[in-house]
């Protein structure tokens, strides 16, 4: 999938109810078109997918959902295929909140919570090549393929310093293209890595990870630091509640941690 889609969903409370004391100028500033407008990126498996209806769903679309109720608005989901369609739609104004692994990149337009989940990146390579440890995979031989924009393009990008860099139109599609276009190692979420090395055998992951994403949720750096304080206090309500946890088990995720507090 490369198109944009854009659904509506609508909270299940009346305007306004179950607000916790958010004042209405904050409000205002999560919804200047009167709706909570979220991204919802399915290039990562682990926080968001289509259920059966073909709907969003997954742990982003569950704190969408759960923020838009605390505020008391309706909620209007805009999916995308890729993290860097949904980086560039809140920066640009275009979405009040989203998901997104934190960098220092995405910082420059994006105001973000800490972290609600930690998941691993991995790399996959095929049976039969030489590699064994991640630490052999920077090498002038050898060359990476990773999803355009994503967490692990710009963090590769700065810690790799000989390996050569490839592209993929989106995460999902890191594996096919690593396959079509004969590079040497897959760069990505461990669980996409590890059922597409299931879906398409003759492949294995390196042991152990390249680096753990702190995904968090972010709003247009523009919109205050108040509405950015409100939603960092949610993050860590969510996660000292139990909310992230249940999220997790509820959508079959596996591999997939709740971050710690807020400075732990």
């Amino acid at each position: 999938m490369t198109a944009i889609s854009s659904t509506t969903a609508r909270s299940d409370v009346p305007a306004h109810s179950g607000a916790t004391n958010i004042p209405a100028n904050i409000i205002q500033a999560f919804t200047p078109t009167g709706a909570l407008r979220a991204t919802i990126n399915l290039g990562n498996p682990i926080l968001a997918t289509r259920d059966a209806s073909g709907a969003a769903a997954g742990v982003s679309v569950d704190l969408a959902r759960a923020f838009a109720q605390r505020l008391g608005v309706a909620l209007e989901l805009i999916v995308l295929d890729s993290a860097g369609k949904a980086v560039d739609t809140v920066s640009q104004d275009a979405a009040d909140i989203g998901f997104f692994a934190i960098d220092p990149k995405r910082a420059a337009g994006i105001a973000f919570t800490d972290a609600y989940v930690l998941i691993e990146g991995a790399y996959l390579v095929r049976n039969d090549s030489p590699l064994r440890e991640i630490a052999e995979v920077d090498d002038p031989r050898h060359r990476v393929t990773v999803g355009l924009g994503s967490a692990y393009d710009l963090y590769l990008t700065r810690e790799l310093q000989r390996a050569a860099i490839t592209r993929a139109a989106t995460s999902p599609t890191v594996v096919d293209t690593f396959l079509q276009t004969g590079t040497d190692v897959a760069a990505g979420v461990r669980q996409q890595l590890e059922a597409d090395a299931r879906r398409l055998g003759g492949l294995r992951l390196l042991p152990g990870s390249f680096m753990t994403i702190r995904q968090a949720m972010g709003l247009p750096r523009g919109r205050g630091e108040a509405a950015a304080r409100v939603l960092a206090d949610f993050v860590e309500d969510m996660k000292r509640s139990g909310f992230v946890a249940q999220a997790l088990a509820r959508h079959g995720i596996d591999g997939a941690a709740v971050a710690p507090a807020a400075g732990g």
